[in-house]
């Protein structure tokens, strides 16, 4: 590809521009508050909050630097603690943007591609859904385009500096997301094409090889932390076992290859059905140009953006996770960057074409087709923005309102991964409750299932029956000693309870309703009954 002079100050400002145009769609759309559980996008997003806030441990694998960054963000003087975490995806989403545009420009040196490749990524919807909540997929996305960047930077430049700076961020990038570890193979390939020598210099790899595990450091976090009782710990890593247990992924490695050789056309066909959801039918089509134009023109670049998207889009189709588009993210970067390409082709055939008429001529033709080009990635514009404005949403508020003014004194609410956590840790009210989710995914988790019992699962289960993932002896056992109330959520499967013949009374429409076992009446407190 052609490579103008570097250091141009309008790339600069032309970058700088898809920026903040993203960054202030996720700000328009961004959830105010705390959120709630919801499927398919809010599955995780009310515990984030709360461990980013309180220094908790999450589970998926651990994902320490996510927590300690976004904890950083508990400090601004803006909106409530959940905004602030809310704020911090749209922050790492809009940096993802900023380093997607730089790497295009890397590899094409022109701002109409990498606007276009940047506008296209930072506006597909599923990046969007995760920006305006607390998520790990924005900084897993920011975090695997660092070390790309410095990878291109140091093959334009040739200073070892780039390539350990590509190091460090590999081994900090797994702490957040370990899908980014395919990042060091694709990184090896890169750097053997450009320039294989520098694979044999034991100096640069011991140096390479220090700064990976320096950026690995994040994860000491997860066993200290554990051993300071933090308020929030879905796993209790603090034995060996156990700490390699949730950085390897945990009970997810079972979903890891579930699908046989015959199902995979059918997950192709439902990665191309997100696929174009995120980016326009004609966009893609430029996009397998410009992986083309990589093969012919640029080997090297070819190897990192073909492995890498090969192995992310095989990984995710193998993976039986409920809410895998999030994990085709990865794949949108590497997208992106062969849209990039793509761009800066059609413009150099355009412009060879328009050689041979007049500059008035060519200008008109090229200035009309930048603005076209420029626009294309907009279409998609106003239904994603309507699809993933949150910016009115208060359900995780109002169902923290609705426990905090309704639920009895000593109730117990069965819950899962609701914004109770919230309320409890956070605001710190209602401490008087007693909060239990005996629902998958809490069955396989060592701690907090119940709160506030500072209990394993096996004690739970004993106390509290939580073994039984109905929920109807937990609702059982409670009911023994005080009033229980549920959350209405799906996940909470209240079909269980009418089967066992329990009382479902509404207190709330659509958020709370208290459980009366069969025989029994509406809880009413010993201090309250008549003698």
């Amino acid at each position: 590809m052609p490579k103008p002079k570097s250091g141009n100050r309008l790339a600069i400002v032309a970058g700088a521009g898809v920026t903040l145009f993203c960054y202030a769609m996720y700000i328009a759309t961004l959830a105010p508050t705390v959120v709630y559980y919801d499927w398919p996008i809010l599955l995780d997003s009310a515990m984030l909050q709360v461990h980013a806030i309180v220094l908790g441990i999450p589970g998926g694998t651990g994902s320490p630097s996510w927590v300690l960054l976004t904890h950083l963000f508990t400090y601004l003087p803006v909106g409530d603690p959940a905004y602030r975490t809310n704020l911090a995806s749209a922050t790492y989403a809009a940096g993802a943007v900023a380093l997607v545009y730089a790497a295009a420009y890397l590899l094409t040196r022109r701002m109409l591609a990498s606007a276009v490749a940047a506008l296209a990524f930072g506006l597909g919807t599923t990046l969007w859904s995760m920006a305006v909540i607390a998520e790990i997929y924005p900084l897993n996305a920011l975090l695997i385009m660092a070390p790309v960047v410095c990878l291109l930077l140091w093959r334009e430049r040739r200073r070892d500096g780039y390539l350990l700076a590509a190091a460090f961020l590999m081994g900090f990038a797994m702490t957040n997301h370990m899908t980014s570890g395919l990042v060091l193979p694709g990184a090896a390939l890169f750097v053997a094409a450009v320039e294989r020598r520098k694979l044999l210099e034991w100096r640069l790899l011991a140096k390479g090889a220090g700064l990976f595990a320096l950026g690995l450091t994040p994860y000491l976090y997860l066993p200290i932390r554990a051993s300071m009782d933090p308020p929030l710990d879905e796993w209790e890593p603090t034995s060996l076992g156990r700490f390699w247990y949730l950085v390897g992924g945990g009970d997810h490695q079972k979903l890891l290859w579930e699908f046989g050789p015959a199902e995979l056309p059918g997950r192709f066909m439902l990665y191309l059905g997100y696929l174009f959801q995120n980016f326009h039918w004609g966009l893609v089509m430029v996009a397998m140009v410009g992986m083309a134009v990589l093969v012919a023109r640029d080997r090297a670049a070819a190897l990192l953006v073909g492995f890498l998207f090969s192995g992310w889009l095989f990984h995710a189709l193998e993976y039986g996770i409920r809410d895998v588009n999030l994990y085709f993210i990865t794949t949108y970067l590497m997208v992106a960057l062969a849209l990039a390409v793509g761009v800066a082709g059609l413009t150099e055939a355009v412009e060879d074409f328009l050689s041979r008429y007049s500059y008035a001529a060519r200008t008109a033709v090229m200035v009309s087709a930048a603005m076209a080009a420029v626009l294309y990635p907009l279409i998609y514009l106003p239904a994603a923005y309507a699809r993933n404005d949150m910016s009115d949403d208060y359900e995780g508020r109002r169902i923290i309102e609705t426990v905090a003014e309704k639920a009895k004194p000593g109730a117990t609410v069965l819950h899962h991964r609701s914004s109770l956590w919230y309320m409890v840790l956070v605001e710190k009210r209602r401490q008087d409750i007693t909060l239990v989710d005996p629902w998958p995914p809490g069955r396989q988790r060592y701690t907090d299932i119940v709160w506030p019992d500072d209990i394993n699962f096996v004690t739970a289960n004993l106390r509290y029956g939580t073994n039984d993932y109905t929920g109807v002896t937990t609702a059982r056992e409670a009911a023994r000693t005080g009033p229980v109330y549920i959350l209405d959520q799906d996940s909470a499967a209240p079909q269980n309870f009418w089967n066992a013949d329990f009382n479902i009374v509404r207190v709330e429409r659509g958020v709370l309703y208290e459980l009366v076992p069969p025989g029994g009446k509406t809880y009413t407190p010993p201090r309250e009954q008549k003698s």
